[in-house]
Parts: C-alpha cells; sequence; structure tokens
C-alpha cells in the first residue's frame, strides 16, 4: 500500500499547490488594482514623516522610563467621589483624558511602516525601503530614541496597576512592522547586520511576553486578547526563526482557541457578552484569519481545521459575514460606542478569500472603506496594509 500511497500522495500535493500559489497571485494582484491609487498618494505623506517613538513624550503617572511604552486602560475612569481616588472602570466607554501618546506613536509607526512597505512592492522604488528603515532603527536600535522591547508599563490604571498584561493587546500594532521589514529585506540586498539587530529586539520581546506574568496571563485570556497574544508571537516569530514558537502558537490556535471561544454557530460567545459586541466580533474574526493566514501550511490548512466535529473558521466567517453585508439584521445589542463606524474593509474578508478559496468575500472587500478616519477604528485594525501579508 506504501508504495501506491506516497507517490499518488506526491501527485495530489503538487497539483494542489500551483493552484493554491495561483489563486494567492491573483488575490494580491486584486488587491493591488484596488489599492494602488491610496497607498502612493499616502506614501507621499509617509516619505515626509520624520521618526517618532516613545522617547518624544511621556507621562508623569508612568512607572517606567524614558524608553518604556506606557498607556493607560481605555475603560478607566477619575472617581466622582474623590479625584485621589483609585480610578473606576465604565466597560466600553473611553476615556479620552488618558495617556495615549505612545500608542499613538506605535500605531503610526505602524501605518508608516505598512504604506511605505507597500509603496516600495508597488514601484520598486528604493527611497521608500530608506525610509522605512530609517524609522525602524529610530523605535529599535538607536540609544537615544528606541523603545524598550517590553510592555511592561501598558493599560496601567491610576491608583491600581503600573501595568497589565491585558496591554500587551497594544504589540500587535507593531505586527505590519515586522511584515514591512520582511518584504524589503526579500526584495533588497539589505544591511544584514541592521536586520540582525532588528530581529534581536524582536528575540528578546518574544523572551519577554513568553515568561513574564503579564505575557502568561495574556496568553490565558479567553477572549480577543489570548487571540491577539497567539497573533502577534506568531508574526514575530516567523520574523526572528523561532519555528518552535510557531509550532507552539498552531497548536495553541486549534487546542485553545478555537475550542475555547468559537459556538457551534459560529459565534465568539465572549465577544458577544461585551457593550460592544459587533466591533469585538469583528476585531476577533479579524485576528483569528490573520492566524489561519499565518501559520497554515501545506501540510496543515487552519482553515480546515474542525472543532465539535464540523466547526471550523469557515463557520466563524459564514456566521459574521451576512452582518458585514447587512449590518441591519445585527440580532445582537448595539455596540455602545462607535456603531456606526464599523464595518470597513476588514481584513478577514481577504484572508477568508484566500484560505477558502471565495471570492464573494474579496469583492465585498473591494466595496468597504479602505481609508477610515476614526481613531477607535484604525487602533482595532492592526491589519491595514494587506499587500505586506500575501
Amino acid at each position: 500500500m506504501m508504495k501506491i500511497f506516497l507517490p499518488v500522495l506526491f501527485v495530489l500535493m503538487h497539483c494542489t499547490l500551483p493552484a493554491q500559489q495561483q489563486h494567492a497571485k491573483s488575490l494580491k494582484s486584486a488587491i493591488a488594482t484596488v489599492l494602488k491609487p491610496l497607498i502612493l498618494q499616502k506614501a507621499k505623506w509617509a516619505m515626509a514623516q520624520q521618526p517618532v517613538t516613545v522617547t518624544a513624550s511621556s507621562s508623569p503617572r508612568s512607572a517606567g522610563g524614558k524608553h518604556d511604552f506606557y498607556s493607560e486602560g481605555d475603560y478607566w475612569w477619575p472617581n466622582p467621589a474623590s479625584a485621589d481616588s483609585p480610578y473606576i472602570q465604565r466597560d466600553g466607554l473611553t476615556n479620552p483624558d488618558n495617556f495615549t501618546a505612545h500608542r499613538l506613536a506605535m500605531i503610526r509607526f505602524s501605518q508608516v511602516s505598512g504604506i511605505l512597505a507597500s509603496a516600495f512592492i508597488l514601484t520598486g522604488k528604493r527611497s521608500y525601503a530608506d525610509r522605512l528603515l530609517l524609522h525602524c532603527k529610530a523605535w529599535f536600535v538607536d540609544t537615544a530614541t528606541k523603545m524598550n522591547p517590553h510592555l511592561l508599563y501598558a493599560q496601567a490604571i491610576k491608583g491600581r496597576a503600573t501595568g497589565r498584561g491585558i496591554g500587551i493587546i497594544d504589540g500587535i500594532q507593531l505586527m505590519e512592522v515586522v511584515k514591512a521589514l520582511r518584504s524589503v529585506e526579500a526584495r533588497t540586498n539589505t544591511d544584514k547586520e541592521l536586520f540582525r539587530l532588528f530581529r534581536l529586539w524582536f528575540s528578546s520581546y518574544l523572551s519577554w511576553v513568553t515568561t513574564h506574568q503579564y505575557g502568561i496571563d495574556e496568553m490565558n485570556a479567553k477572549n480577543n486578547h489570548g487571540t491577539c497574544w497567539v497573533l502577534q508571537v506568531a508574526v514575530f516569530a516567523g520574523f526572528t526563526g523561532d519555528k518552535k514558537l510557531q509550532d507552539f502558537c498552531r497548536q495553541r490556535f486549534k487546542q485553545v482557541l478555537l475550542p475555547g471561544q468559537l459556538a457551534a454557530d459560529g459565534s465568539f460567545p465572549l465577544e458577544l457578552k461585551r457593550t460592544k459586541p459587533y466591533g469585538y466580533s469583528i476585531f476577533n474574526l479579524d485576528a483569528m484569519s490573520a492566524i489561519a493566514h499565518e501559520l497554515s501550511t501545506p501540510t496543515e490548512n487552519l482553515w480546515t481545521y474542525t472543532i465539535h466535529d464540523s466547526v471550523s473558521m469557515a463557520t466563524a466567517v459564514k456566521f459574521l459575514y451576512p452582518f458585514i453585508v447587512r449590518k441591519e439584521s445585527w440580532p445582537y445589542p448595539k455596540d455602545v460606542m462607535y456603531w456606526d463606524d464599523w464595518p470597513v474593509a476588514q481584513p478577514f474578508l481577504l484572508f477568508a478569500a484566500a484560505g477558502l478559496h471565495n471570492r464573494q468575500y474579496e469583492k465585498t472587500w473591494e466595496t468597504l472603506d479602505h481609508d477610515p478616519q476614526v481613531e477607535e477604528v484604525i487602533r482595532n485594525l492592526p491589519v491595514r496594509n494587506p499587500l505586506v501579508w500575501f
């Protein structure tokens, strides 16, 4: 039997892989066609930007130093009973007075990186790549401006915590920086020493986020926070070449994330319980789909992996897709904030188009907003430049 089976398997794999590669190539071409005018327009802005890192601003409430990233919990507010009391929670309602400068700087860094790399992919102009490297050197290499490779002081709460594991979700903003670097590295004769230093920074971050209690707490989170831990670790491990950590993320996706979060109907019950069930459901599916895209291999397809006998990522996409097309049919409570600002061109549509070979998802993505301006939407859309992901 083995003498017959192995050649057949070999033939099947080599018939399937070219078809998959051709599909991915076709999808990337379609993405480029849709986004090229916007990318080249934004590239003019990106080329004019100077690096702005965490050292450009600070908060007196931070327990860290000049090079430490600091942010504050979104939904925590002053106690009206006493200005000196610890903050109190108002879930789903963002406090506009919290310190966000470092988060905004990281989001800006992500935007600039993704745009420059996308423009480089489209045009081949080395100036875009050089500008990207200028920003990355400021964040990861230059001693005067670089960020320390941890998020120890993220999502702090006045009077309660100097930082929390929940703040690690802010690290997803660095994913497109990594994707941008990989895109540039693959297409140019880059400075090998510089890229060694970039990888050293991310190796240090991975060491922290996988061993510090904050990282362990976030890894074990049962909602979108646990999803985003796996996603960012998988992307960064791909950059550093840590196959063992990628395998760990792949197994965690299959054995923990899907069975722990995905219901038989394809919904995410833990996200539906939140005060912004629509936005959180979209966000979690975006992240889950990015994991499936990032970690699927020719021999281990996370899009077709099933739990509960027949439930898979296809089930999750099938559940949410109708509410992207017809938002008014959403049968659950409306989000307490930003209800009118979703959906936009959600990345899960493209990842699902690629992973499930469904052109309908791609066509829907084409009709949605590719340039959202609302800060909350931008923050929760870390996959903004799909060219660097394909």
